[in-house]
């Protein structure tokens, strides 16, 4: 599996999880992380992010969307 792939993997798992943990649709999790920056911030920590907890990186996301704007 290409590098790009797991990436793009990672990013679905994150989107799906973050979307049962709060109770949206897969769609408006999407929208939601992207438009208060925690796709970005998946792309840009994917070294990081991916070592850690699946919950430790769904509360970055909490924070980092929180910090940009995002009121869930």
């Amino acid at each position: 599996m290409t590098a790009l792939r797991k990436e793009i993997n990672y990013a679905i798992a994150c989107v799906s999880e973050f979307a049962e943990r709060h109770k949206l649709s897969k769609q408006e999790a999407f929208n939601y992380l992207y438009k208060y920056k925690g796709i970005e911030f998946l792309k840009e920590n994917y070294e990081i992010e991916h070592t850690l907890s699946l919950d430790d990186a769904l509360d970055d996301l909490f924070i980092i969307c929180r910090n940009n704007g995002g009121t869930l």
